[in-house]
């Protein structure tokens, strides 16, 4: 394979991002033709057809691959560019990939501080949202540079680090408990009781269940809520029960609005930091580049707003 043309590269990130040609063009300042003679160049060379040309656009494994290259070049020139002090010609995306209830309570304040340089300097840090627990996979696919997981494994070529314990606890409005649990929440009554969940891949709600009760695979009667903050406000209004982040439900319980339900029983998810290692012309990685920095920032947001990493075997923490 000879070497791979930038230009190339780049307009495969930019198909990636935009999802069509047409996209991509208005992206790069470009024609669709220009789009499309980079992107059959690029396959002559590697030898792989990378994009499936069809609606939606998606890439092919081959071009995952080769997007993950494409995403650290475009970091890296980012980073160059902001040592030397030069103008980069659109703003450069540094795509992460994050939880909704970490974006909903500390992820925010912790990169505000970069994210209103960035706004000076031409980059900008944007943020993919999936479960916990299926953010890992954008980073395999290469459609970001890093994400907030609770898959404890590293990549190769990752960099992976403990952030710290989300913890979450059940809750239930003042109205809720009165009419439907006045004995309380127990192995009789749960499965008869509405659950309000952010959608189909949460299942904190059972996690939760099967912790506080003994129980394998609980089946719950769900209300799918899908944003965070709406989950914690759907319980406030009495549609369910909900475990909630302990972070965004500490607000509701102070004021009232919310109740504890079994507050001696909590869950805490350990969430880890990945981020692809990138590496200059002489091979050594990068140490101040822009991805490190919101490595940094993430480390420090969420040591001051997450618990400490259980100790393993503790008991409380669910297998990510």
């Amino acid at each position: 394979m000879n070497a791979l043309d930038p230009a190339g590269l780049e307009c495969l990130a930019a198909l990636a991002e935009a999802g069509s040609f047409d996209g991509a063009a208005q992206l790069l300042h470009i024609t669709q033709s220009a789009v499309s003679q980079r992107l059959r160049s690029l396959e002559s060379n590697v030898g792989h057809v990378l994009v499936v040309r069809e609606r939606p656009l998606r890439l092919t494994e081959p071009g995952k691959v080769l997007l993950r290259y494409a995403r650290q070049m475009q970091a890296l020139r980012a980073d160059a560019a902001r040592e030397l002090g030069a103008t980069l010609n659109r703003d450069e995306r540094l795509p992460i990939a994050v939880n909704p209830n970490s974006l909903a309570t500390w992820v925010l304040p912790a990169l505000d501080p970069l994210v209103q340089r960035g706004l000076q300097e031409g980059f900008g840090v944007e943020l993919i949202v999936d479960d916990q627990d299926f953010t890992h996979d954008w980073l395999r696919q290469g459609e970001v540079l890093g994400c907030v997981s609770t898959v404890s494994q590293a990549l190769r070529g990752c960099a992976c680090q403990a952030l710290g314990a989300m913890r979450y606890v059940a809750t239930a409005s003042p109205a809720f408990v009165a009419r439907h649990l006045p004995q309380g929440l127990n192995r009789r009554n749960f499965a008869q009781l509405p659950f309000v969940t952010f959608n189909r891949k949460d299942d904190m709600q059972a996690q939760w269940v099967a912790q506080a009760f003994g129980v394998r695979d609980p089946q719950l009667k769900e209300r799918f809520v899908p944003s965070s903050e709406a989950v914690a406000r759907a319980a406030a209004m009495g549609w369910g029960l909900s475990v909630l982040p302990e972070l965004l439900a500490r607000p509701l319980l102070a004021g009232g609005a919310l109740l504890p339900v079994l507050p001696e029983v909590h869950l805490d998810v350990t969430l880890y930091w990945h981020q692809w290692k990138l590496s200059g012309e002489d091979g050594q990685a990068s140490r101040h580049g822009l991805m490190d920095q919101i490595g940094e920032a993430l480390l420090t947001g969420a040591r001051q707003a997450l618990h400490p990493v259980p100790v393993a075997g503790g008991g409380d923490n669910p297998t990510p």
